[in-house]
């Protein structure tokens, strides 16, 4: 993959109009190939293999918050980066994750092509297939360059997405909790 993709940014660089053997970039398509092999590592990645069974048997039941986990993506419309944070709390049901574990979960996904409904539907869906909680809510935040370098140009535009399953959804005041906390 390394050579097919160092071979692409440098065509990338010809067809723009620069010139690839200029001394500036002359390593540049190694560099940026090894830059977007580690921008899409989640595709190389499973859901088994990050959580490395760090799951364990607990009798907490109340709500757990894991708040401002940075994440940094690609948005597949542009390849371009968006950049913010992911919120996630659920409600165990016997088991807990351990705590990195959910920053793992979100640079598995981010680290894809992706649009950013889809990053928080994948985040909540893989919390609730590897602890069985009861409910589970993600928000992420983050700013597009997309939106931000071209088109329409606004620098301080910011997008939130949210999804919510199981008791989250179903409950208003389990809902309203997790609301109030990634309030504050």
């Amino acid at each position: 993959m390394h050579d097919e993709l160092k071979q692409s940014y440098q065509q990338l660089i010809s067809a723009v109009g620069e010139d690839p053997q200029r001394e500036g970039l002359l390593d540049t398509p190694k560099r940026a190939a090894k830059a977007m092999e580690y921008l899409t590592q989640g595709y190389r990645q499973t859901l088994a293999e990050i959580t490395n069974n760090a799951v364990f048997t607990s009798d907490a039941d109340d709500m757990v918050l894991i708040q401002d986990i940075e994440l940094y993506s690609m948005c597949e419309h542009h390849l371009l980066p968006f950049v913010g944070k992911a919120h996630i709390a659920y409600i165990p049901e016997g088991k807990v994750l351990g705590l990195s574990k959910f920053a793992r979960i979100v640079d598995m996904f981010a680290r894809r092509f992706q649009i950013q409904e889809q990053l928080t539907h994948q985040i909540a869906q893989a919390v609730e297939e590897v602890t069985g909680a009861k409910g589970v809510g993600v928000i992420v935040e983050a700013k597009h360059m997309c939106m931000m370098m071209r088109g329409v140009e606004k620098q301080n535009s910011k997008m939130r997405t949210s999804v919510m399953l199981g008791n989250f959804r179903t409950d208003p005041k389990t809902r309203n909790e997790f609301l109030q906390l990634v309030k504050n």
